[in-house]
């Protein structure tokens, strides 16, 4: 989508969004609010009138580089992983929609950031599931809440979403209560509805959260992940179609094994500590960390079963000492080299997301300099990058692309 709106006009439009947005899409946010009553009849209506087979709008050629990835939907304006999320996202201008991958007890794959849900649903108001809260190792820590595998897909449809980061987003608390959790399926079909309304291709990138984890109680998600892109005409090379993993195994299965043929990006964090590292293959002896894998050597073993890398930001621009921004790191020439895309996560207007230099005020919910943030960072030649703020990485786009 080309815009060539001067900078204020967009950056205050890109300030209002959150309101407009909410008036202006009343038919959007209606739709999803009749979702959150009978799981969007209209994208049941769509699948019935083709059955999947709909071939249009599944070939990436086209698609502007470098792309604006919505992470989790529009989620700096919308509880995270919803309908509504994601059809925000598409209107103000996002290449690809991101939903995460858990299983029900049932065998269902359906939309939450983690198979612990209490974070993202309203589940704790529910007492007829009080005594499913527990203590699971999750990754090999301790997490207290509700799992998704302890409901059926059924049962999951009674809860509605919740806005994640309710401290930093208070403003998106007022969508709190009108979604229900979507299915992958779901989510496949709005892929198309959206595109075919927008009358440009829109991607989609899941990602497979846990697969150790559920593996592990018995819930395979990678067959069932192949089948609906395979049903949904995303199952061939150049499709608007990537699958992301922080662990190495399940990406070399759905290549492999499994007959995945898009495209494939593997996940790294800069964190420290038990997380530190793909669970996987952590949780069978082997020490290496993420920042191994996202050295030459590293990069070189991912080349051989994904097509790209889905690094946390710093390891693409660090942050000195002093918690402002460094120098970019070699990362995207290294990658790029051995084929592999870079698309980096996750960009967020909020301070305290931010190096230091690129905040503003003391206030760390307040806006920092986030399109200054994320020119910096396509300047090294990354392949798109992930963001809660659509609206802004397409403002900082056009700004890298000379438009503005």
């Amino acid at each position: 989508m080309r815009r060539t709106p001067t900078v204020a006009a967009v950056v205050l439009a890109a300030a209002l969004l959150p309101v407009t947005a909410a008036m202006s899409s009343a038919s959007s946010a209606s739709s999803a609010g009749s979702a959150a009553a009978d799981a969007s009849s209209d994208d049941r209506s769509q699948a019935a009138d083709h059955g999947g087979k709909d071939r249009r709008y599944t070939d990436a050629k086209g698609m502007p580089s470098p792309l604006v990835v919505a992470h989790r939907g529009a989620s700096g304006y919308r509880p995270e992983h919803t309908i509504a999320a994601y059809e925000l996202a598409v209107q103000m201008g996002a290449d690809y929609i991101e939903p995460d991958l858990v299983m029900t007890k049932d065998g269902q794959l359906v939309d939450r950031h983690e198979p612990e849900i209490s974070g993202t649903t309203d589940v704790a108001a529910h007492p007829e599931f009080a005594s499913r809260k527990t203590t699971k190792k999750l990754d090999g820590v301790d997490v207290t809440g509700w799992f998704t595998e302890d409901f059926t897909l059924a049962e999951l449809r009674t809860l509605r979403a919740k806005e994640r980061l309710a401290t930093v987003r208070q403003r998106n608390t007022i969508y709190d209560g009108l979604y229900q959790v979507p299915t992958y399926e779901e989510v496949l079909r709005l892929r198309e509805r959206l595109s075919k309304k927008y009358r440009r291709t829109i991607g989609i990138i899941p990602e497979i959260k846990h697969s150790t984890y559920f593996h592990d109680k018995g819930l395979v998600p990678e067959p069932q992940v192949v089948a609906l892109t395979e049903k949904y005409g995303l199952n061939k090379r150049n499709a608007p179609m990537w699958i992301q993993s922080f662990e190495i195994t399940n990406l070399k299965d759905l290549r492999f094994r499994h007959g995945y043929k898009a495209s494939s990006t593997f996940l790294a964090w800069t964190g420290t500590g038990p997380l530190d590292g793909p669970y996987d293959l952590i949780s069978k002896g082997d020490k290496r960390l993420y920042q191994d894998w996202m050295t030459p050597k590293g990069l070189k073993e991912i080349s051989r079963f994904a097509n790209g890398v889905g690094p946390e930001k710093f390891f693409v621009i660090p942050k000195k000492a002093d918690g402002t921004l460094g120098q970019p790191t070699s990362l995207v020439g290294d990658a790029h080299r051995l084929g592999l895309k870079v698309v980096p996560w996750t960009f967020r207007n909020e301070n305290q997301f931010m190096a230091k230099d690129l905040q503003k005020g003391t206030n760390p919910a307040d806006y920092g300099k986030a399109i200054e943030e994320q020119v910096a960072y396509l300047r090294t030649g990354l392949d798109g990058l992930f963001t809660d703020n659509p609206d802004t990485g397409v403002v900082a786009r056009d700004i890298f692309w000379g438009r503005q």
